[in-house]
This record gives C-alpha cells, structure tokens and sequence, in this order.
C-alpha cells in the first residue's frame, strides 16, 4: 500500500478503533493487519510497536490456518490466545487483512468476540 494510501485509510479506521477500544475499560488496544504482517491502523496501549504486533499476528495467524487446513476444521474464523494477563482475539476482515483485539483478563470474552466480529464486519466494507 502506497503512503498516502495507508495514512488515509489509518485516518478512517482509526475513530473505529478507538470506538472498539472504548467498549469496555478492560479493552486496551486494537489493530488492523494486512495477512504479510503490516500495520494498516492501530489504536495501541503501552507502547506496543504496531510493525512488531503485525509480525507477530501474521504469523500466528499462519501457522493458525495450516493448522487448521491439517485438521480439516474448515477455514479459520478466528484466534483466541488467553494469557495470565489478557487475552488477544485475531478475526478475519476477508481474505487480506485481520483484526487484532487484547484486553484485560476478566473481561466477559463473549462481549470481546461479539464487538471484534461487529468491527471486522464494518472495516471489511471499507477496504
């Protein structure tokens, strides 16, 4: 994606990001994700280095469908890592790019899955 491309489409996503973050106090951060591991948009608490979190999400996102692929579970909708501090949510926004989703432990999981699902949906109709 060209520069000036990408800071606009940074500068539409953003405010949704930010919304998705503000759903609950336990939401911390969100991205959008091109499947090579680019960051397109990022509303990042602590000082997460957007370029890192895209590396690492599409890796995990591949190594999630080829397993998935193995096991004849169908296509992959979705990751859940759960961690002793928070959990990471990555969905699908078609076949491009993913949404990355952390919060808080404690927060209530089917909410953080429901509003990631919402967001993927509306952000696949702007790319």
């Amino acid at each position: 994606m060209q520069n000036g491309k990408k800071d606009s489409v940074a500068k539409l996503l953003s405010p949704i990001l930010r919304k998705l973050n503000g759903k609950s106090s336990d939401m911390e951060s969100s991205a959008v994700i091109s499947r090579d591991g680019l960051s397109v948009a990022a509303e990042l608490e602590g000082g997460v280095d957007p370029d890192r979190l895209g590396a690492m999400c599409a890796a995990l996102l591949g190594l999630a469908d080829t397993t998935a692929k193995e096991l004849e579970r169908g296509d992959l909708e979705q990751v859940l890592l759960l961690g002793g501090s928070g959990v990471l949510v990555l969905v699908h926004i078609g076949s491009s790019h993913v949404l990355a989703v952390a919060a808080k432990t404690g927060i209530n999981l089917g909410m953080v899955l429901l509003e990631a699902k919402k967001t993927a949906q509306l952000i696949k109709t702007m790319l």
